[in-house]
């Protein structure tokens, strides 16, 4: 059987709260991803049972910043961090923060390059 996958566009001012609710109703945070379109497109991951349901949050590529879901689910910060490091996005409120050295880069937030910019729908 194939689990039921549902995907949630929401604002980034939206998203603690729903991270929120999804820990009260006791689902597990698979995963956090990132990808650069003509924005930062930030995919969160969780499972209860046999459903998956993700958020989707655009950020811009100017300034990236989002609220730390860190205060919610504490691993997180691996994410976050590794996320920081890579695309170049803030994390306010990170609960445990490298402050961009949770890796050793030979370049600086390799895929916040305008090299990896993908043009949505191309």
């Amino acid at each position: 059987m194939i689990p039921q996958q549902v995907i949630h566009e929401i604002e980034a001012a939206e998203l603690v709260a729903r991270v929120e609710a999804y820990r009260r109703d006791d689902w597990r945070l698979v995963q956090i991803c990132a990808t650069t379109l003509d924005h930062y497109q930030m995919s969160y991951s969780f499972t209860l049972d046999q459903r998956f349901e993700h958020l989707r949050v655009k950020v811009a590529l100017e300034q990236p910043a989002l609220p730390s879901i860190t205060g919610v689910y504490f691993g997180a910060f691996a994410y976050e961090n590794e996320i920081h490091d890579l695309f170049g996005i803030r994390f306010d409120g990170l609960k445990l923060d490298y402050c961009g050295n949770f890796f050793k880069l030979q370049v600086n937030r390799p895929f916040a390059s305008s090299m990896c910019v993908i043009k949505e729908g191309a």
